[in-house]
């Protein structure tokens, strides 16, 4: 960046106390807006994670679940018994 697109530094010294008062609490409400934003969004990660683990699990249950069906796999067609008349 070159020296005319950066802002101009502002000398503290020159600002009226009520001035400064301001700045401090803007600077104030700021910190605790972004604060407020981490956390919402640490909170959605967490709940993202939870969410998305619970799908997994019933997934890899339903494929677990699938596959121990092998009672057809096993089965033997019954033998045919004719009778005698």
């Amino acid at each position: 960046m070159s020296d005319k697109e950066r802002m101009p530094s502002v000398d503290f010294s020159k600002l009226k106390q009520s001035d400064l008062n301001f700045i401090k609490l803007v600077e104030k409400q700021n910190r605790e807006r972004v604060e407020k934003l981490k956390r919402i969004r640490r909170n959605n990660n967490i709940t993202g994670a939870i969410i998305g683990c619970g799908v997994l699990g019933i997934y890899f249950y339903s494929m677990y679940a699938v596959r121990q069906e092998r009672f057809l796999d096993d089965f033997d067609e019954p033998i045919k018994i004719v009778e005698k008349q």
